[in-house]
């Protein structure tokens, strides 16, 4: 365990120094992109917001949205309440929008998968009759687009993309990109204006296919542009067209990472020589611009640079970016052998006298944000924004005191969040996010994620354990000191079985009485290539399995992927019961009863209730989450559907078993229990400004009769990443 020194100092650094009241964004709404597209569409088909642009008043949002081939319009005047404006077809793919006076400016691509004859437009936008009123021929594949700070020119990064399944993408691809220079006349776009600056034969990785990536200008008139693939950065005078500097973006050593995709979070390895390889890019001020460093071709450095415009770098931020992504449960472990959290977005606003730095960590779904502390002084970490999946284009709205991000990634096909444009608002409050994170142990935060199941330490108010599921291998248990705020993880144990590290599907976990752990493992009998068991599992206090417990085989034949979801035990000795919620009905089971299962470890004798489900909504499912005991015969269970937002169902309900007699397996008689309502927690979850958790999975009551819930991010697999950790206070039964 740490001491609580050693973690108020973890908090004031990773919150920001929050004894100082520094202000600090909250989320205060998200707009599902879908909700923008015009009658006749397919809602359930994909509609994105990638990068994204507001007025000079900050009350008007566009953004791009390549799958549906439009730019989108969002009124953010009551910023708490956005409204969906108007969808603007834009007869190509467009990669980004900016927006001058009544027009916006949309580059778009024209030419689709045709990489050797890449083609696109500029598109000019009426805001006020919301049509398409010009086009400029741009000769290529445009991707960024800005506007330079005299509002005097547009200008624009022709990327010219290369194939990546040509030559597994290897360099040159011609033809070569460009940057290129739109005048502006009386508000409208000058085509005739049009200047195409060459950036060809200055990098050294091939100088023949530069492929510009990201442009951003200064108030000098200075334009930078990453050469993603190139590694490289070039300055351009927008006044005059004429290539003024260019140098590489460089490498880097990392210590202390995950480069291994293996289940685990080991953030105990090595890289040299890692190519930056800078997607976005921000000035700073007139002399110093920063990078977000996704990689693309061979690098990747997992971090952000400031450099100056002579090329000397300044600050780089190694590995913090993926250590603050696992302290907050973000970390993708799927994407350790790539490029890990993966910034790709940058952002510059500067909010009263402070000049903040926003990141997007495309795979860790998080927005970072930095103090600019000026030249020669690192940036100060202040906060990390949760949003939607993979932000991409982020927007500071200083005017407003607003931070806005628009995430590229939608999972409706799959059930799951749809692409969102989140806001967030600068206050005194302090930041609302995280409720829980890891301790440091050993100098190297501890990795977690997909908390699937919780309980309480038998003795000691406020700590608490929780198990993670088959997102991670080998298995642990997670320490959980839920008096520290943000509830901090302080340890964990591996599971073991015969000495060697155990995995299992862990969704729940209770303590045993005099030691130890009873823990439930989900099966899923109806996998292809794999199909498990359920399992209940006996450990020791070291987290060593001393006993796996498996269905007779009359009612494991019953099972279906839905499996064992919460664990809870009651008295002690001969008298000692294990109790067990499957998640959905069975194939015996009645439509909407799952079972809760008994069984005496002292004869291995088991029986079996019927809990009653609510009924679903059409299309969807409603099932178990977790159980709690809360003493006098009385249980506490999840209750949830598959849903996500402010129509879905997630609730805790409790039921007594007092006078119920578990039936016998093959019994035609089932007990029935009777559940109530103990709390609604849809509206405590829509209340976070999200746009509302779908899987709520843990829950645990604590010696002193408080109440703990908690969510499952499914390790950051087609997940947001964010957990929610709710301390709901004593319970009133």
């Amino acid at each position: 365990m740490r001491n609580h020194l050693a973690l108020a100092a973890l908090a004031t650094l990773l919150l920001g120094g929050t004894a100082l009241a520094e202000p600090m964004f909250n989320r205060i709404a998200t707009f599902s992109v879908p909700d923008n597209l015009p009658a006749g569409r397919d809602l359930k088909k994909k509609s994105v917001a990638e990068i994204i642009a507001a007025n000079e008043a900050g009350t008007l949002l566009a953004y791009t949205d390549a799958e549906q081939k439009g730019i989108g319009l969002i009124d953010i005047a009551m910023a708490s309440a956005p409204k969906p404006t108007v969808f603007v077809p834009v007869e190509g793919e467009p990669t980004s929008v900016v927006i001058l006076g009544e027009r916006a400016f949309a580059a778009v691509v024209t030419s689709g998968d045709n990489f050797k004859q890449p083609a696109g437009h500029l598109a000019t936008i009426d805001l006020k009759t919301k049509q398409v009123t010009a086009t400029c021929e741009l000769g290529g594949q445009p991707d960024s687009i800005t506007l330079s700070k005299d509002k005097g020119k547009l200008v624009i990064a022709i990327e010219n993309e290369r194939d990546e399944k040509l030559n597994k993408g290897a360099l040159p691809q011609l033809p070569a990109g460009n940057l290129t220079l739109i005048g502006i006349k009386d508000g409208e776009a000058d085509c005739a204006s049009r200047q195409i600056v060459d950036l060809t034969g200055i990098a050294a990785v091939e100088p023949t296919d530069p492929e510009p990536e990201f442009v951003d200008v200064n108030q000098d008139g200075l334009a930078v542009v990453t050469l993603q693939e190139n590694n490289h950065l070039a300055i351009v005078d927008t006044r005059t067209g004429k290539l003024v500097a260019h140098f590489p973006a460089g490498a880097v050593d990392l210590k202390n990472i995950d480069k291994t995709r293996d289940g685990q979070i080991a953030p105990v390895e090595e890289l040299k020589g890692v190519a930056r390889e800078p997607d976005a890019v921000r000035w700073l001020d007139n002399d110093r611009f920063v990078t977000a460093n996704e990689g693309d071709w061979k690098g990747g450095s997992r971090g952000f640079t400031i450099f100056r415009k002579d090329g000397t770098v300044e600050f780089d931020s190694g590995s913090l970016v993926d250590h603050i992504a696992i302290r907050l449960g973000h970390y993708p472990e799927r994407r350790s052998a790539a490029k890990g959290s993966e910034p790709e977005g940058i952002e510059v606003g500067t909010y009263g006298n402070d000049r903040l730095i926003f990141v997007g960590l495309e795979r860790a779904s998080l927005v970072l944000v930095f103090k600019d502390e000026g030249p020669g002084r690192a940036p100060r970490y202040l906060q990390a924004l949760p949003g939607g999946i993979a932000p991409e284009g982020l927007l500071a709205i200083p005017q407003r005191n607003l931070f806005v991000s628009a995430s590229e990634v939608d999972l409706g096909e799959k059930g799951g969040p749809r692409s969102a444009v989140t806001i967030y608002q600068r206050g005194e409050a302090p930041a609302a996010y995280p409720t829980i994170w890891s301790a440091d142990v050993d100098g190297i935060p501890l990795g977690w994620g997909a908390l699937s199941g919780l309980a309480a330490h038998p003795e000691l108010a406020g700590r608490l354990v929780a198990v993670t599921d088959s997102a991670y291998s080998p298995s642990r248990i997670l320490e959980i000191d839920a008096t520290a705020k943000p509830a901090t993880i302080t340890g964990a144990l591996t599971l073991s079985k015969d000495g060697k590290p155990a995995a299992y599907d862990l969704e729940g976990i209770a303590a045993r009485p005099g030691g130890g752990f009873w823990l439930a493992s989900e099966g899923n009998p109806e996998h292809k290539e794999k199909p498990t068991k359920n399992i209940l599992l006996r450990a020791s206090a070291k987290g060593e399995v001393e006993e796996e417990i498996v269905l007779p085989e009359e009612l494991e034949k019953q099972a279906s992927r839905f499996g064992f979801e919460g664990v809870a035990v009651t008295g002690t000795g001969a008298d000692e019961t294990v109790w067990l919620a499957v998640q959905r009905e069975w194939k015996d089971d009645p439509k909407g009863k799952a079972k809760i299962l008994s069984y005496k470890p002292a004869d291995k004798s088991w029986g079996v209730l019927h809990y009653p489900l609510s009924a679903p909504a059409a299309g969807t499912w409603m099932g178990l989450s977790e159980l709690t005991y809360l003493g006098d015969e009385t249980f506490a269970v999840i209750e949830r559907d598959n849903q996500f937002g402010a129509k879905a169902v997630k609730t805790l309900a409790t039921f007594s078993v007092k006078g119920l007699k578990p039936a016998p397996l093959g019994a035609a008689d089932i007990p029935t229990v009777e559940k109530k309502l103990l709390r609604d927690l849809t509206p405590e979850l829509m209340k976070l400004g999200g746009y509302g958790l779908d899987k709520v999975e843990g829950m645990a009551l604590d010696k002193d009769g408080s109440l703990f819930v908690v969510t499952d991010n499914d390790g950051v697999d087609d997940s947001s990443g964010e957990t929610q950790f709710f301390a709901f206070g004593k319970l009133t039964k």
